[in-house]
């Protein structure tokens, strides 16, 4: 947990960082094929609707020897239907089963629960199944319902989001709650799972979840981008990525702690009581909130960032940063380019007299002329004393910026300058 912790203190300063945003393609591109199978299935295997949507018959009894098979080849024997579907209810000796149809008359009813008793061997008889009529206006009352609730729901949580935040974030959000709803209800087409009044209820609270989790998320990226404009630190892309890091996390450690309560009522709904209203509502729980927790970081915020970065006032700041970015990369390569030639070259020990002179030591005229601090009095080629060029205001002769002054005449030993004028050395 310290390490889960270290980590996440990383991410929030931006010392580490996860690509989100910048991978949006990659991202769109896995939900476009996760789209494009679900819709697929809608289309061609469509939805296993309940019997409370399509109306039947219902048959409840128990029989702990039969199988599956057997319990639909005695229904279809009866006259049943074509396509009963049989669920077990319980497991080992105190196992029920249900077995749907279609609509039946009474006499069709009565046969098939004589067939069910005699042949499945149910104790009590044709008393103990119990049959339960439910007609289709009623399974199609709940279908419009739920859908005028989604409808009113979607249009609140857009209006809401406009005001609260921005009508991009809201359009964000729609397209992470469509992109949730459609993806959900594809896998139940493509497994064949029933969708019943529960699965119904499970779907409208994933999509609350869902959008709690971008709503979060979406109110760091309007902290991080607040006064973005006025500096060229980041583009929106970039300050909103550091907002998918920062409440990464959480969204990690919420989601975790909503799916296990789920996972083991899912988990106790198939192995202990079957088929039933527990299991639709804890598998649709569990395959929304996957898609929820996706959609939030990988699809709401890219799809935000997207939309932003087409602004011209974001166009022009992403200019700007990437300018900035280009002249400091430029720099640091001209820094590496001087420090590479320096240590090349190693130090400098050679002088201006050459390279034969440089380690020569330096004769008394030289000290002489550098205790007068006269520049003329120093041999050619011989360095300026450092007192008269300190303490001059003007730049050394020969130096940029420098007025022509006399010609430097060629010195003189130290003992022609102590022989008095006119006389010459004797030989």
């Amino acid at each position: 947990m310290s390490r889960l912790g270290a980590i996440g203190g990383r991410l929030y300063r931006g010392e580490v960082s996860v690509e989100f945003v910048g991978r949006r393609k990659l991202w769109f591109t896995i939900s476009g094929l996760i789209l494009v199978i679900s819709i697929a299935a809608l289309a061609f295997l469509r939805l296993n609707y309940s019997v409370e949507f399509k109306g039947g018959n219902l048959f409840q009894f128990r029989a702990p020897a039969a199988s599956p098979a057997q319990i639909a080849s005695v229904v279809k024997g009866a006259g049943g239907g074509s396509q009963p579907i049989v669920q077990q209810l319980g497991l080992g000796g105190t196992s029920k089963w249900q077995v749907q149809t279609t609509p039946l008359t009474f006499a069709q009813e009565s046969k098939v629960q004589d067939a069910i008793a005699s042949d499945l061997h149910v104790a009590g008889g044709p008393n103990s199944v119990s049959i339960q009529l439910v007609g289709a206006s009623w399974g199609s009352q709940i279908s419009h319902k739920a859908l005028e609730g989604l409808i009113a729901f979607l249009i609140l949580i857009v209006i809401y989001l406009s005001i609260a935040f921005d009508w991009k974030m809201a359009v964000a959000a729609f397209v992470a709650l469509v992109h949730d709803i459609v993806i959900t209800t594809g896998v139940y087409a493509l497994a064949g799972f029933q969708v019943s009044p529960a699965t119904v209820i499970g779907l409208l609270t994933i999509l609350g979840y869902s959008l709690y989790d971008t709503v979060v998320v979406f109110d760091k990226v309007r902290e991080n981008t607040a006064g973005l404009l006025a500096t060229d630190r980041s583009t929106y892309s970039q300050a909103a990525n550091l907002a998918l890091n920062q409440t990464l996390v959480r969204s990690i450690n919420t989601s975790l702690i909503a799916l296990l309560p789920v996972a083991a009522i899912l988990v106790v709904a198939i192995s202990f009581l079957g088929t039933g209203e527990l299991q639709d509502l804890a598998l649709v729980l569990f395959v929304g909130m996957l898609s929820g927790t996706y959609s939030s970081i990988c699809i709401a915020t890219p799809v935000l960032a997207g939309l932003k970065e087409r602004e011209p006032q974001y166009k022009q700041l992403a200019a700007r940063v990437a300018r900035r970015a280009a002249g400091g990369r430029a720099a640091q390569r001209a820094a590496r380019a001087g420090k590479a030639g320096v240590a090349g070259r190693g130090p400098d020990t050679t002088d201006a007299r050459g390279p034969d002179t440089a380690a020569q030591p330096l004769d008394d005229d030289y000290h002489e002329a550098a205790a007068d601090g006269d520049p003329a009095d120093a041999g050619p080629g011989e360095p300026v004393p450092a007192v008269r060029a300190a303490s001059s205001g003007s730049p050394p002769r020969g130096a940029p910026g420098a007025r022509p002054g006399p010609r430097q005449q060629p010195r003189r030993s130290g003992s022609a300058r102590r022989r008095p004028a006119g006389k010459k050395k004797r030989r």
